[in-house]
């Protein structure tokens, strides 16, 4: 009976080891995280970027983040919602990736949005912040490392009144980020809006546009026209001479993406954001100096963003131990935000989208002759966005 109870207990306690063992195991295997972003057509620049920053962190801790092996896979969503759709349902489905980061633009986000959490999986947003899922759409699977889009525009419209600005004509693209971006700059801006002109998504040539903008005796232009919409917008608005009569303002316009196509007519062009890539912070100048060597080119805000991302999934998977079985647990880390941002300032809103200070920006040519923008000064700080109180999370 003693040798029968002693049995007994030694294959329990076996048990027990073998199944630790296993738990261990499965906590150890790697990551995976799956990113949707456009890697097709003029826009492709940015979504480059992206990609690049999250390798970067990648590169410099061995392929790990948070000390587990990940596996990235990236998908390219051509700028079509459709295409967007079937490239996160795929990382979900057959990938079972435990994160998907993405998207550049606002419209391939709201495709992939619902079949991503409603399978509970973590979506986090290295760029794309509608103001879609800010307020009563809010979910608890969703984050956002970028901005709201219309903080930037709002930021823009205080600059503006700053600068003495009465009389302004808006011109974006329309679609979700273009009406976000007007209805922010509305929000602030204390003078006359001239005229509001949308034009489609990817459109190239701006005559008509500039055409009526010269005749709106307008003080300033504000423009929202990122990738390859951005460098024919100013090269022709430079060519159209309107610089001499109106001050070209903008975001994501006159960035890093597209400075090296539009060059010296950008220079001393006004923009705003939360971060530029001569921001003196030591997170942020190793940040620029690894990724210009690596890559041989300036870092946007993109790439700044997406690198954010890589590190605040880092910092979370540290938290958890890489057990991505407690999705209450990962998102409390998630939540945290406990990792060192080359913004400096950077914490979640109640709703998962940034609290961060914002700056005026200028583009300047660097002495050996590439281009960036360069923080002026900063604008407002710890600056949440206008949508969170309505999220109920």
């Amino acid at each position: 009976m003693k040798a029968k109870a002693r049995f007994t207990i030694a294959s329990l306690a076996a048990a027990l080891v073998t199944s630790t063992a296993l738990f261990s195991a499965a906590i150890a295997e790697e990551v995976k995280i799956g990113m949707v972003v456009t890697l097709s057509g003029p826009p492709a620049a940015l979504g480059q970027q992206i990609v690049d920053g999250f390798q970067l962190a990648l590169d410099q801790n061995g392929g790990k983040l948070g000390g587990q092996d990940v596996t990235l896979i990236v998908e390219d969503d051509e700028l079509k919602p459709d295409v967007a759709l079937l490239k996160a349902k795929s990382l979900v489905e057959r990938d079972e990736v435990d994160f998907v980061v993405g998207t550049v633009f606002s419209n391939m986000l709201q495709a992939i949005f619902k079949p991503v959490i409603q399978s509970d999986t973590f979506l986090i947003s290295p760029n794309a912040g509608p103001s879609t899922f800010a307020g009563k759409n809010c979910n608890p699977y969703f984050f956002v490392t970028s901005y709201q889009n219309n903080q930037n525009a709002e930021v823009s419209g205080m600059i503006a009144n700053e600068e003495g600005f009465e009389k302004v004509v808006l011109m974006v693209p329309n679609y979700q980020a273009g009406r976000d971006n007007v209805a922010g700059y509305k929000q602030t801006f204390k003078g006359t809006v001239a005229d509001e002109i949308f034009t489609p998504l990817g459109h190239q040539d701006f005559s008509s546009e500039l055409a009526q903008i010269s005749t709106a005796d307008a003080d300033a232009l504000f423009t929202f026209m990122p990738g390859g919409m951005g460098v024919r917008l100013v090269k022709q608005f430079e060519a159209a001479g309107l610089g001499d009569n109106i001050e070209f303002t903008s975001v994501f316009t006159t960035d890093e993406t597209t400075l090296p196509g539009q060059q010296d007519a950008a220079v001393g062009f006004l923009s705003a954001g939360a971060w530029a890539p001569d921001m003196k912070n030591d997170a942020n100048q190793a940040f620029v100096s690894a990724f210009e060597e690596k890559y041989g080119y300036v870092p946007g805000s993109y790439a700044a963003q997406s690198y954010d991302t890589a590190n605040l999934i880092a910092s979370a998977l540290e938290k958890t131990g890489g057990d991505m079985s407690d999705k209450d647990a990962t998102r409390a880390a998630l939540e945290a935000a406990d990792f060192t941002s080359v913004r400096g300032s950077f914490a979640f809103s109640n709703n998962h989208y940034p609290v961060q200070d914002f700056h005026l920006l200028e583009v300047a040519k660097r002495d050996d002759g590439k281009f960036w923008t360069t923080a002026k000064r900063t604008v407002v700080t710890d600056y949440a966005d206008s949508f969170h109180a309505e999220c109920k999370m």
